[in-house]
């Protein structure tokens, strides 16, 4: 039996006015996504594949073109009928995590839940089995800053996971992470996929993209090349394969460009 689609985009069009120009962010992109595939979304910084990524997870509205989301029309939905299905049918994961640091790692979680209007014992219910899901039933009463990155990124998955969403739309997760990190995220997302979920992965890089079962790539507001990945099992970074360390990588650039300034030659940053 085929799977229902869940995403369905019709020659999307996006534009901006910036002053007397026009710029056009998406040149008629159509894409369809079905329930239960992991599919990563890659491209360069101006590609438009953030502006993609903003239509997707409903927090703008195309220009011209149609998107339907589980069958419903998306550009015929209040403001807040659009809020609605921010909060309940796409579980949002940010690079920056956005946890509130005051609050626990459970009630980060049950955040979407208080905004739907759940009752409280529901909503913690449903917050510990979500950190259960990703392996932090032992940090439920941590602070963010009691946790490390990987962690903190594993609780903002399990807080978009608590609403039960249609499809869960990552915005570069592994940003942020050091190799490991990024490692265990991706496995998890890999998890996630092979229980069900569907998974939207926006990034600009080709290692992580092709975590995912199948690839769309951006370039100039169109999508140019759709395939599937692969060797999955390969990307998800193995015992002796070990994946690039973004942090450590950043931090060399910003090492780089301090000594160029400064002309030190010690290797030391401000």
């Amino acid at each position: 039996m085929a799977q229902p689609v869940i995403v369905e985009l019709h020659d999307v069009i996006k534009s901006y006015n910036t002053g007397a120009a026009q710029v056009q962010a998406l040149r008629g992109v159509s894409l369809s996504v079905t329930a239960g595939e992991y599919v990563a979304i890659i491209g360069p910084s101006g590609s438009g594949k953030s502006t993609l990524m903003h239509i997707l997870g409903c927090l703008d509205v195309a220009t011209s073109g149609s998107y339907l989301l589980d069958g419903d029309s998306v550009e015929e939905l209040s403001e807040d009928d659009l809020a609605q299905v921010r909060n309940r049918r796409i579980g949002f994961v940010f690079q920056q995590f956005h946890l509130l640091p005051t609050l626990t790692a459970w009630r980060n979680v049950e955040l979407p839940l208080c905004y739907a209007g759940m009752p409280k014992a529901e909503r913690k219910r449903r917050a510990l089995a979500a950190l259960e899901q990703v392996g932090l039933a032992d940090r439920a009463d941590h602070r963010p800053n009691e946790l490390s990155g990987g962690q903190q990124q594993r609780v903002a998955i399990a807080r978009a996971l608590v609403t039960d969403p249609a499809i869960i739309l990552a915005d570069e997760p592994t940003g942020n992470l050091d190799s490991h990190s990024s490692d265990e995220v991706l496995r998890l997302l890999d998890g996630l996929h092979r229980s069900g979920r569907t998974i939207l992965l926006i990034t600009h890089e080709a290692d992580v993209a092709e975590a995912a079962g199948r690839v769309i790539q951006v370039r100039d507001g169109k999508v140019v090349d759709d395939h599937e990945a692969a060797d999955r099992d390969h990307h998800l970074h193995p015992a002796g394969k070990p994946a690039v360390d973004r942090l450590a990588v950043a931090k060399r650039k910003s090492g780089q460009s301090g000594r160029a300034e400064s002309g030190r030659a010690d290797g030391t940053t401000q």
